[in-house]
């Protein structure tokens, strides 16, 4: 849900330097948010309507099966740039006090965190099996053999068509599965040539379309270590700025620049698809007067890289509990709550939409339910199912550190610098800028 635009990528970038330029700093527990014996464990999250919605519904399962505890879950929202401020801050300083007991983390800041302070972080190995979650969201969750994140929701990506237009153009939803970007585009200029419509909307310096390109072909901005920048020689990220470029030539691409542009764009009809995470069900649905008309189908792959899928991720977090006191009793909150029950995750999907990805929830009576709006399709049915094909990754340290420089070498690219120059002095500035 967390690619909502909640921080600009400037920002990102120095909170996430300022994190790794501290690496040796391993913080003890010094006291916390939630002294011993007080049985109150305080939590940080962002998105009243999302993140908190689900704590509440958690802490509420959590009271349903154990009346007697007198375990308190005090929580409390802070935008999500606030977190990464106040965590830097109190790790940077040396101290836990003042931080809370659990805290949500975007899957591609997680690293940051753990790799730079891991005793700051209390291990939930013993409290949560890695195995009953999808597999891609393990990576960022663990570090060193150890499983400090307990899964929450799944960015799972899928492609959004409106089928109305798709059935002008001479195409029905059948002829969009398991497609590549080749057939994606030459759909693209059939739609736009047949109806007058673009085939998706994009904000050039918005580079999540890439991000799930090349995550799709099980790749990433870094090596396998987390750390290495892996720009130059590249194939998966080569193919998707050579992909991504054919899109915005192909004249199939309605230009945006904020998020509400983006919404206004395929809520007014201007735009045919949205290849994106699953978390913009919500904002599609909003226009209810398209009931009917749309359908979701896998996430295109690359065509010429080995090992692409139909399958990619854009966004999710995970509860994270502090080294602090309390931190026992938190952490059997998240393993009798999200770290294993079904019934709460049907719950979540059906009050605020959040696809988990523990596997056992996607066989929930609320997993198989058909979606009106999307023509009777089980769209959360299908997204579960694609989430366990999302291949793993390292998102290491810099994700978004490597994205600013990304978004002004792709810039350059569109303007007609060559590929391979862009991807060898993109490399060359992350080998300098992230360390």
């Amino acid at each position: 849900m967390e690619l909502k635009k909640l921080l600009a990528v400037a920002l990102a970038s120095f909170v996430l330097l300022t994190a790794c330029s501290t690496k040796e700093n391993n913080v003890p527990d010094n006291g916390g948010a939630a002294a011993e014996g007080t049985k109150e464990v305080t939590v940080w999250a962002w998105d009243k309507a999302f993140n908190i919605g689900a704590m509440e519904r958690a802490s509420e399962a959590y009271k349903a099966k154990n009346p007697d505890s007198e375990l308190k879950v005090n929580i409390v929202e802070n935008a999500q740039a606030d977190i990464i401020q106040k965590l830097n801050a109190g790790l940077n300083a040396g101290t836990t006090k003042s931080l809370p007991t659990i805290v949500l983390i975007e899957d591609y800041r997680a690293q940051s965190f753990l790799q730079a302070y891991p005793d700051a972080f209390f291990d939930l190995t013993d409290f949560i099996t890695p195995g009953d979650f999808a597999d891609y969201k393990i990576g960022p969750t663990s570090f060193d053999g150890k499983q400090y994140g307990v899964p929450f929701d799944s960015g799972v990506a899928g492609l959004y068509v409106r089928t109305d237009y798709l059935e002008t153009a001479g195409y029905k939803v059948a002829d969009l599965q398991n497609i590549d970007w080749k057939k994606f585009i030459e759909i693209g200029k059939a739609v736009k040539e047949k109806t007058g419509k673009a085939m998706l909307t994009q904000d050039p310096n918005d580079l999540g379309l890439i991000r799930m390109m090349v995550q799709s072909a099980g790749s990433w901005y870094l090596k396998e270590d987390g750390t290495t920048p892996n720009l130059a020689g590249n194939a998966a990220l080569k193919e998707a700025a050579e992909t991504y470029k054919e899109l915005m030539e192909a004249d199939i691409v309605k230009a945006n620049s904020d998020w509400s542009q983006f919404v206004g764009g395929f809520n007014s009809g201007d735009v045919a698809s949205i290849p994106t995470g699953n978390w913009i069900t919500a904002s599609v649905k909003a226009e209810a007067s398209q009931s009917g008309k749309w359908a979701v189908v896998p996430f295109p792959k690359l065509s010429t890289t080995a090992g692409a899928v139909n399958a990619s991720n854009l966004g999710g977090s995970s509860w994270y509990v502090m080294n602090v006191d309390g931190k026992e009793a938190a952490a059997e909150f998240l393993k009798q709550t999200f770290g294993s029950d079904v019934d709460l995750y049907q719950k979540l999907v059906t009050e605020i939409g959040a696809i988990g990805t523990l596997k056992a929830a996607a066989a929930g009576e609320a997993y198989q339910q058909a979606d009106e709006f999307f023509g009777g399709q089980k769209i959360v049915e299908d997204f579960a199912k694609w989430t366990e094909q999302i291949p793993n990754v390292n998102y290491g340290m810099h994700t978004y550190a490597i994205e600013d420089i990304l978004v002004v070498e792709m810039q350059n690219y569109l303007s007609g610098k060559a590929i391979d120059d862009v991807l060898k002095d993109a490399q060359a500035q992350a080998e300098t800028q992230v360390k």
